[in-house]
């Protein structure tokens, strides 16, 4: 009895053993199209899980910049690399009091009287290309500029002199050179002239007045105006990347250096 059934369970281990084999020859046997549909899948699964953690993290917390102009000069050169951090703009909207300050340095979307007519774009290709912020897809301009006026504030420009918030003088250590120019009035400021406005330029609420650290080589409010708050982008927060490219020179005592 006890060798009938030993016989019958190596019977039983064998039969398992084929099933087995069989199973394996089919999944090694399978057609190769069942094998690129799953790549497919598995290809498509990453890059939906992928996206979507670009999105939040771009979205939510922090994004990064380059610097293509001279307008931030000396605070920010040509291709700094920065990140932008954008969870104080996010809390803030939920209902945090987090105010804006003075001196804060904002990535922002400009107005279309500070980008040649051109406003921000929401087809949804532009959307994506916004919410992504991937190099192959067309890009909204973006400008950064440092907050010098707030909500309430009244700003006076004076040339050769500086800025004034509400008849007091804004000390700046950080800007190249003092203003070329005046803006005391909105009749200053080109997109308020052609409107016909006059009157003390007064920051209204919900907006910001900003402008760049180099003073006469910034397209700023003191050009195109006003910034609505939904605007921004967020505030840069850290270089990340500069380039050190400056050498010193050695010259004759007699020759004259302007650009060194």
């Amino acid at each position: 009895m006890q060798l009938q059934e030993e016989i019958q369970k190596e019977n039983n281990d064998t039969n398992n053993l084929d099933s087995k084999n069989k199973m394996t020859e089919t999944d090694h046997n399978s057609p190769p199209k069942n094998k690129f549909l799953g790549f497919i899948k598995e290809t498509i699964e990453l890059l939906v899980v992928t996206l979507f953690l670009l999105i939040v993290i771009r979205q939510g917390f922090i994004e990064a910049r380059y610097i293509p102009s001279e307008s931030m000069v000396p605070t920010l050169k040509i291709n700094d690399r920065l990140i932008v951090e954008k969870v104080t703009k996010n809390l803030r909207f939920i209902g945090f009091k987090l105010p804006i300050q003075r001196g804060d340095i904002l990535v922002f979307y400009p107005p279309p009287e500070g980008n040649r007519g051109k406003d921000l774009h929401y087809d949804p290709l532009s959307l994506f290309a916004r919410w992504t912020g991937l190099p192959f897809l067309p890009q909204d301009d973006a400008y950064i500029k440092r907050v010098i006026g707030l909500p309430g504030d009244v700003i006076e420009i004076k040339k050769d002199d500086g800025v004034y918030i509400n008849g007091k003088a804004l000390i700046e250590p950080y800007v190249k050179e003092p203003p070329g120019y005046n803006c005391t009035d909105l009749s200053d400021i080109d997109v308020y002239r052609r409107l016909g406005k006059t009157g003390k330029i007064i920051v209204p609420k919900g907006h910001l007045f900003l402008m760049g650290d180099n003073r006469n080589r910034s397209q700023d409010s003191h050009v195109w105006g006003f910034l609505d708050e939904k605007r921004i982008v967020g505030r840069a927060a850290v270089i990340v990347w500069r380039r050190l490219k400056e050498k010193p020179l050695v010259v004759d005592p007699q020759e004259k250096i302007f650009n060194f």
